[in-house]
């Protein structure tokens, strides 16, 4: 029967989920193609037969990082006059105040495809400088001349006023394919961080049509549809990811938050915590009142410091996204030794190319996952069997760094401690108490850390998801369409909401959600809140008053400034029916030695064979095709409704 796939392109796996017309799930992992990500895509789909595929990529990301395979095409960029540098000067912040030898990310427009064009408005939307087309013709003709395929417009205050942007758009489209307007896709103030989102929209644009183009002709050859996954947690259409690919940034992480989000609502649960660990990194989002946490505040390419972005170590984009911190913690993140002989771990990861030294595909440094295999955690294959694991490999190149076991041990709680790092920025540093909310871990890797790193922070209450090694790409089918529009201090607010839902009803939405952009008078920085109707300044100021108080832990009586206000316009899906496990059954037990301050001999059970309302008291192993679910002393699990393991102490 003709399916609805969900792909997530990760990078170690490659994960589908697949929703047939009886709601039947079905499931497969493949290894990630990093070089040519499509090759994975394209391999697995040919194994189901399908009406509708939904996607998410990291290839925006890894573009932007330099990933071997995707070249950056030659970009140019037209500025008012006065501003061509301004993507170099940026913000005079410095991500490491004591080094002297410190450097700036590289432009992605060199200063010779930068051009300067003779316009000007006012911050009040006045135009006082109209431009002259005929420069612009001359100078599209001299960047032609030098191989630039993809241009970004960014004029100042056109957040007030576009009418210059729109008129040089439009010549500039008589010689470009591709051609990104700074208030299509941030139409908001501060000229550095727009004309930044502007520049690596005109980046991704080119790399993100090819990729798509040819996901999009294999999937439309087979007589199907498909959609793109964005940052913030909707669903667009190939056509609008290709228009706005910055969209796409973090569109894989996006999706496990939303399938999070819509359990927590099944569930009852107000406050949760997302914990997403694959086999690269570990992702952490907080849920609240069944609403995914956004910002507008991302940094592309940055240094990460224990799940921090540091401010002005990468590409600034002003665009929402999920609200989540990232930590190199994954399955494949490497076990080392520094030159005092430190024991580490991370950032490095194994990826999927060569891998753990288990997975017996090349690789010599020892991984998290070599480290599970050898204290018997996890089974001796992978991939539902398909892929064997090689034990005595794993404890050679472990032996190196030390006692094996030792390492291994060690190697467990120090990447715990980083994970806990990062459930704290999106907990503690946006004033929340993670010792409140519930841990809702999935991933390959997840569900093996989480009840130990529940302990780490206070929380009572674990949660592993049904299918937790895909529950990202079962997210994705779990999505809505979600198309954004914005704008730039508004006079009046409810009219500028109703304008903005008006722009988006040809769309014709279920519902809009309304955000707004607001900092007290004099700040650097904006706080972004949700939006009732009617919208009201007084309403507002409440709002953002008790968010600022969570977040800095006071407020100012000072007047209030609405920066920005955007609509979310909202199409719902159907989504998957997330079924109850058999009332009976009696699970088979198998019995294997596993280490936990010290080798003990625990239970083994089958997933799929665990009856609704089955306990198992720790210490305990639950395996499934593409996970294993780890449970210490002390602790028990209990079957729940939808196929969850709810595990307590």
């Amino acid at each position: 029967m003709s399916s609805i796939i969900a792909v997530d392109v990760g990078g170690t796996f490659t994960d589908f989920v697949a929703l047939d017309e009886r709601g039947e799930i079905k499931t497969l992992k493949l290894l990630s193609t990093p070089r040519s990500p499509e090759k994975a895509v394209i391999e697995g789909l040919e194994k189901f037969s399908f009406r509708e595929v939904v996607h998410a990529s990291t290839i925006g990301t890894n573009a932007l990082l330099g990933q071997i395979g995707l070249e950056r095409p030659k970009v140019a960029l037209f500025t008012t006059r006065g501003f061509r540098d301004i993507i170099e000067i940026g913000r005079q912040n410095r991500p490491r105040l004591y080094d002297l030898y410190f450097e700036k990310p590289r432009p992605l427009v060199p200063r010779e495809l930068r051009f300067e064009i003779d316009e000007r408005t006012l911050h009040t939307g006045e135009v006082v400088k109209r431009p002259d087309l005929e420069e612009v013709r001359k100078l599209a003709e001299k960047a032609v001349s030098m191989g630039v395929i993809s241009v970004a417009v960014s004029f100042l205050h056109s957040y007030a006023n576009p009418e210059n942007e729109v008129i040089v758009g439009e010549v500039l489209k008589e010689k470009f394919k591709y051609v990104t307007l700074s208030h299509e896709i941030a139409w908001e103030p501060r000229e550095y961080e727009r004309t930044s989102t502007a520049v690596i929209n005109a980046v991704l644009m080119p790399i993100v049509s090819n990729y798509l183009e040819e996901i999009g002709k294999y999937v439309e050859n087979r007589g199907a549809s498909i959609y793109t996954m964005t940052s913030s947690g909707g669903l667009v259409t190939v056509e609008e990811a290709v228009k706005r690919p910055v969209q796409l940034v973090e569109s894989g992480p996006a999706g496990g938050v939303v399938a999070v989000a819509e359990l927590a609502r099944l569930l009852g649960l107000r406050r949760v915590i997302s914990l997403d660990m694959g086999g690269t990194t570990a992702k952490a989002a907080t849920v609240v009142d069944y609403e995914v946490q956004l910002t507008t505040e991302y940094e592309v390419g940055g240094e990460v410091h224990y799940g921090r972005v540091v401010k002005g170590s990468g590409y600034p984009v002003r665009y929402p996204f999920v609200d989540l911190s990232e930590v190199s913690a994954g399955g494949g993140t490497i076990i080392w030794r520094d030159e005092a002989g430190a024991l580490r771990v991370g950032p490095l990861s194994a990826g999927a190319d060569p891998g753990p030294v288990c997975y017996n595909r090349g690789g010599v440094q020892p991984t998290i996952t070599d480290a599970n295999l050898v204290l018997g955690r996890i089974p001796t294959s992978l991939l539902g069997g398909t892929m064997l694991l090689d034990e005595r490999k794993a404890l050679e190149a472990l032996r190196k760094l030390g006692d094996p076991y030792d390492v291994a041990n060690i190697a467990i709680d120090m990447i715990n401690l980083v994970m806990a790092r990062g459930i704290r920025l999106v907990t503690i540093e946006r004033g929340l108490d993670p010792r409140d909310f519930v841990l809702i871990a999935f991933g390959g890797a997840g569900p093996q850390h989480a009840v130990l790193l529940a302990e780490e922070l206070g929380i009572e209450r674990v949660i592993i998801p049904p299918l937790p090694g895909v529950f990202t790409a079962l997210g994705m089918l779990m999505a809505d369409f979600k198309f954004e529009a914005r704008r730039a201090y508004p006079r009046d607010v409810e009219e500028a909401f109703n304008e903005l839902e008006n722009k988006l009803a040809n769309l014709k939405p279920d519902y809009y959600i309304r955000y707004a952009d607001v900092r007290y008078k004099g700040q650097g920085w904006e706080l972004i809140i949700p939006v009732g109707k009617p919208a009201t300044i007084e309403s507002i100021k409440s709002i953002f008053e008790e968010r600022h108080i969570a977040t800095y832990g006071f407020k100012l009586p000072r007047e209030v400034e609405i920066v920005v206000v955007r609509v979310f316009a909202v199409k719902k899906r159907i989504k998957p029916i997330l079924r109850d496990p058999l009332l009976e059954g009696s699970p088979e037990v198998s019995e294997k030695d596993v280490f936990f301050d010290g080798w003990i001999k625990v239970p083994v059970f089958k997933r799929d064979q665990l009856p609704l309302g089955y306990r198992i008291n720790g210490p305990a192993i639950i395996i499934e095709d593409y996970s294993t679910t780890i449970i210490p002393p002390r602790w028990q699990a209990v079957v729940g409704k939808f196929g969850v393991l709810e595990v307590r102490k």
